[in-house]
């Protein structure tokens, strides 16, 4: 039998694959331009926004673009020995490579239910959750008050649905007249 799995299952399984990884500090879901840099103080972020969901024979794919980044870091103070981009001094290199490992390792969480199974499952490898193909990855550097940079990927999240008609909150007599 099929347990349907709603929109809060998988921002919870995604919210929850965020909070067990060591490099993440914050884990927050909605549009990217909500995020508050001002009263965010523990980086790096890992940031869910739902695009859409569509539908199957017998599945829902729930799809996101996931943001993992950290703010760049410039000093006037900095030389050539220390990090810098083309334009500056600053360690947005050292951001974006820091921010890519964790995206894959995110990737790597999703592809391997081991790190989403359910509990009381007597299979540790049982999927809860699907992904399907492959992830374009892109950078990204927003200027805000500081400057945010690290990478974005969409991905789709595939769980089953059987539609049960069964169980649906309205009358059972018909629309048509």
């Amino acid at each position: 039998m099929i347990k349907n799995k709603t929109y809060n299952n998988v921002i919870n399984t995604l919210k929850n694959i965020g909070d067990k990884h060591h490099q993440i500090s914050t884990v927050t879901t909605g549009d990217i331009y909500d995020i508050n840099l001002q009263k965010m103080e523990k980086l790096p972020l890992m940031h869910i926004n739902p695009v859409n969901v569509q539908t199957g024979e017998s599945q829902l794919v729930f799809n996101f673009q996931i943001f993992i980044c950290d703010l760049v870091s410039e000093k006037e103070d900095w030389t050539d020995a220390n990090f810098q981009s083309a334009h500056r001094l600053s360690n947005q290199q050292e951001v974006l490579s820091e921010c890519l490992q964790i995206t894959v390792d995110i990737i790597s969480m999703l592809r391997h239910s081991i790190h989403q199974s359910a509990e009381n499952v007597d299979d540790l490898d049982y999927p809860i959750y699907f992904t399907e193909g492959q992830f374009t990855i892109e950078p990204f550097t927003e200027r805000f008050d500081n400057e945010l940079t690290g990478w974005v990927f969409p991905v789709g999240v595939v769980v089953p649905n059987n539609f049960d008609s069964c169980n649906i909150p309205a009358t059972s007599d018909g629309s048509g007249e």
